[in-house]
C-alpha cells in the first residue's frame, strides 16, 4: 500500500523497512490516538513505579536499557554515530540553547535535526528538519514504521515504551532517515537515566543552568518538607548536587563538555564527574551583547545571553571536532568575533512558548472572553512562557514586567499555558509581533491583567506561584484575577466554525485546579490581610 510513497522518499530514507505495510493513508487523528495510549499518568505522592514493581529511578534505568533494545529493533544502532549529536541537559534554557545551536549550524550550511520538548500545539513541533516542523506525511511514515516494528516485538518483558521514550527513538529514526548533518538533542528529564542518554558517542555535550526542578524524580517532594531554614538550606544544597549528578550523567568518556556558571554545590559535582570520565569541561560566560554587532537575540530576556553563549561554544566545538571550522571559517579566529552565520542564527532562532508575545486578533469577537475583559480591553494579548522551576519562574516574571515597560503597554492576558490556543504565530525578532492590522506598540490603554496558570501536579505550586506573583508585584505588575486551567493532552482537529474545547471537558477532573485556586486565595488573603492583597493584586 505504501510502497510507491516510500519510493518517492527513497533518496532521503536510509533504513525504512519496505516489506512492512505501513498505513500511510491512516489519518493523523488515529496516529495521535495511538500515541496518546502511551501516556502513563502518575499523581503527586504516588511513590510506586509503573506497574508498582519498581521504584521510579529503577524503572527509569530499565527504560534506558530498553531504549538501547528499541534502537536495535529499529536497526538504528550502527547509524547513531552518524547523527553527529550535540546533547544538552540542564534545568533552565535547554530548549533555547538547542534552538540557538540549530539556527547557527543551519545558517552555516548544514542540514539540521532538532529534537525538543514539550510541544505546544502539535507533536510534530518536537521534530524539526532545517528549522521546520516535520511534515504530516513524513511524520506518519516514520511513526507507523516505528510503531509497527515495536508492536511486533512487544512482550510482557518488553512492552510498548512510555510516550517520551517512544518519541526519542522516533527522533533518532527521523534524523537517520532524513540524513541530517547534525542532530541537536534536548534531554527530557534529568540526564543519566533519560531516554536520550542512549546516545553513546555525541560530538559535544552541554549543561545549561541548574536549579530545583523535577525533584520528585529524586524522591524529594517539596510539599512534605517542614524543616528549619538552616536544615532546609543544607538539604537543598545536597539536592542541587544530586541534580547536577543526574545532568552530568550525559558526559561520555573524553567527549568535550561545556556548562555555564553554576552555584558551587552544582559546579563541584559537574567537575568531579568530568574528571572521572576524563571529560574536558569548560565554563562559558554569558555572551557579550557587543559581540552581536548591533543585532539582538531573537529570544527575549537577559537570561538568553547565557544560553546563547553556551550555544556558541557548543557549535564552535562541533565544527572543530567534525573538521568543518577551518573549511567554513578559515579566516575567522575561533576565539574572536562571531562568524556572520552565527550572528544570523542568533538573530533568527525561534522556539514557541519561550518569552513569546502573541496578539489574538479575533479576541474582540470571541464569545469565550468575559464581558468584563472585553469592555476594558477590546484586544487580547498572550504573554507565553513555559517556566516551571522557581528560578525560571522569577526570570519569566522579570521578562514579562520588562516587556510591558519597554513596549509601553498593559497586557490583557498573561499566560503560562497554551493548550487553549488554536495556533501560535511565529514571532520574528526580540519577542514581539508586528501585524498589518494590529501593532502592539500602538496599544496604550488600561486593561485587565489576568494570570492564566497551569502546572503539572508533580510540581510544587507552593514554590512556583508565590515566586511568580511576588516578582511581578515587585516590578509594579499586578493581576486582577487568576484562572487555573487543566492540561488537555488529546488531539482535536479544529476546522472553521468548530470549537477548540473538547466535548468531554465536563468530565475532566479539576481537583488539582481547585487546589491551585485555594493556594492563590491563600496568597491573596494571607496573614498580612488587605495590605498583602494590595501588593500583589489589583483592587
Amino acid at each position: 500500500m505504501a510502497s510507491q510513497n516510500m519510493e518517492k522518499l527513497e533518496s532521503n530514507v536510509a533504513i525504512i523497512d519496505y516489506s512492512q505495510d505501513v498505513p500511510l493513508s491512516t489519518s493523523y487523528e488515529v496516529a495521535m490516538e495511538a500515541l496518546s495510549s502511551l501516556i502513563r499518568q502518575k499523581k503527586r505522592g504516588d511513590r510506586k513505579g509503573i506497574g508498582g514493581k519498581y521504584g521510579k529511578l529503577d524503572r527509569m534505568r530499565i527504560y534506558l536499557k530498553e531504549q538501547k533494545v528499541l534502537i536495535e529493533i529499529l536497526d538504528l544502532e550502527e547509524h547513531m554515530a552518524g547523527l553527529k549529536i550535540i546533547h544538552v541537559a540542564g534545568t533552565k534554557g535547554k530548549g533555547s540553547t538547542c534552538t540557538f545551536c540549530e539556527a547557527m549550524l543551519r545558517e552555516s550550511g548544514f542540514r539540521t535535526g532538532l529534537f525538543t520538548s514539550p510541544h505546544l500545539i502539535d507533536v510534530r513541533e518536537r521534530f524539526r528538519i532545517n528549522g521546520v516542523d516535520i511534515s504530516e506525511d513524513k511524520f506518519l511514515l516514520y511513526f507507523w514504521n516505528c510503531w509497527n516494528r515495536l508492536k511486533e516485538h512487544e512482550t510482557e518483558d518488553l512492552p510498548m515504551p512510555p510516550l517520551f521514550q517512544f518519541l526519542t527513538v522516533l527522533a533518532f529514526k527521523i534524523f537517520v532517515c532524513e540524513q541530517v548533518d547534525v542532530s541537536i538533542i534536548e534531554v527530557g528529564l534529568g540526564g543519566r537515566n533519560d531516554s536520550t542518554n542512549a546516545i553513546e558517542e555525541p560530538i559535544v555535550c552541554g549543561i545549561t543552568s541548574l536549579g530545583m526542578d523535577h525533584t520528585e524524580a529524586l524522591g524529594i517532594p517539596f510539599s512534605e518538607i517542614h524543616l528549619s531554614q538552616q536544615l532546609l538550606a543544607f538539604i537543598l544544597s545536597n539536592t542541587i548536587g544530586q541534580i547536577a549528578s543526574h545532568k552530568a550523567g550525559i558526559f561520555k568518556h573524553q567527549i568535550p563538555a561545556f556548562t555555564v556558571p553554576q552555584v558551587s554545590e552544582a559546579m563541584d559535582v559537574l567537575q568531579e564527574n568530568a574528571q572521572e570520565l576524563m571529560v574536558p569541561l569548560k565554563v562559558v560566560e554569558p555572551l557579550d551583547s557587543n559581540e552581536l554587532n548591533g543585532l539582538k537575540l531573537s529570544l527575549s530576556g537577559d537570561h538568553q545571553l547565557s544560553n546563547a553563549g553556551l550555544a556558541v561554544s557548543l557549535c564552535k566545538c562541533w565544527l572543530q571536532r567534525t573538521g568543518n571550522w577551518e573549511k567554513l571559517f578559515q579566516n575567522d579566529n575561533k576565539e574572536a568575533n562571531l562568524p556572520e552565520a552565527f550572528l544570523r542564527g542568533l538573530s533568527k532562532a525561534h522556539i514557541a512558548g519561550r518569552a513569546q508575545i502573541v496578539p489574538d486578533l479575533s479576541s474582540t469577537s470571541s464569545s469565550c472572553i468575559s464581558s468584563e475583559v472585553a469592555e476594558t480591553s477590546g484586544d487580547l494579548i498572550f504573554y507565553l512562557d513555559g517556566a516551571h522551576s522557581p528560578e525560571s519562574m522569577e526570570v519569566c516574571a522579570k521578562w514579562f514586567s520588562s516587556a510591558v515597560k519597554e513596549n509601553n503597554l498593559s497586557p490583557s492576558l498573561v499566560s503560562f499555558s497554551s493548550h487553549d490556543i488554536e495556533s501560535i504565530n511565529k514571532v520574528p525578532g526580540n519577542g514581539y509581533m508586528q501585524h498589518e492590522k494590529f501593532n502592539i506598540k500602538e496599544i496604550n490603554k488600561i486593561s485587565k491583567k489576568i494570570l492564566l496558570f497551569n502546572c503539572m501536579d508533580v510540581r510544587d505550586p507552593q514554590i512556583l506561584l508565590p515566586r511568580l506573583v511576588s516578582t511581578c508585584a515587585s516590578s509594579g505588575t499586578f493581576f486582577s484575577k487568576a484562572i487555573f486551567v487543566p492540561s488537555i493532552s488529546t488531539y482535536n482537529k479544529v476546522t472553521s466554525g468548530t470549537s477548540v474545547v473538547p466535548s468531554d471537558i465536563s468530565s475532566k477532573d479539576l481537583s488539582w485546579q481547585f487546589s491551585l485556586q485555594r493556594l492563590w486565595e491563600k496568597i491573596v488573603h494571607g496573614i498580612e490581610g488587605k495590605s498583602r492583597k494590595k501588593r500583589i493584586c489589583e483592587e
